[in-house]
């Protein structure tokens, strides 16, 4: 697939002030600062189609662009750590829950993690979650640029066999990716092909 068109349609904290379409929606999420806009714009081609920033916790609303005027990419807020209150952090979370309990629209959430990292509490149980809600996910790893090319494949397995020593009988779908190398782009889009 070759995203010719990208426009962003609306923002909001209510999944009732979300597009009232049937088109379906891929939407993507993971904690603060794991490198979300920057993959969102590489799939695009579109350098500022989702705003990036240098400090954690910028997206705060569910970010709606429509995408070839064929289905909806989702942008919703990270979790974890960002600067932000209490009371926003559960205003966020809350939104999020209706966001994957609600939206009849969604085919799959791409959950990024970034690959340089151990298997964090926080995203296993997110895994976990989404898993007994029965909600369709896959994983996007970021920043491969960061690594070896030697190193991916054993970080890969080791992430993967942690994620099978838990609840899951199988892992979920995955992709490595780097929006700076440009690595990773064709596997998604294709994935996501393939779901439409």
């Amino acid at each position: 697939m070759r995203i010719k068109d990208a426009r962003f349609v609306v923002s909001n904290s209510r999944v009732a002030q979300c597009p009232n379409t049937n088109m379906p929606e891929f939407a993507f999420i993971g904690r603060s600062n794991v490198g979300k806009s920057s993959l969102i714009n590489m799939l695009t081609e579109r350098k500022q189609l989702a705003k990036t920033s240098g400090k954690p916790g910028k997206t705060q609303l569910i970010n709606h662009f429509l995408i070839n005027n064929h289905w909806h990419l989702v942008d919703l807020p990270g979790y974890g750590y960002a600067r932000v209150s209490k009371k926003d952090k559960k205003e966020f979370q809350q939104y999020i829950t209706d966001y994957f309990l609600k939206r009849t629209q969604l085919v799959n959430a791409f959950l990024l993690i970034d690959i340089r990292h151990e298997p964090q509490d926080i995203d296993l149980a997110f895994m976990e979650w989404m898993g007994n809600q029965q909600i369709p996910f896959s994983i996007i790893f970021t920043k491969a640029d960061k690594l070896s090319k030697r190193a991916i494949e054993p970080t890969l397995a080791a992430y993967l066999n942690k994620l099978l020593k838990g609840a899951w009988a199988e892992a979920p779908p995955h992709f490595v990716t780097s929006s700076k190398a440009k690595i990773g782009k064709d596997a998604v889009l294709a994935y996501i092909e393939t779901l439409l």
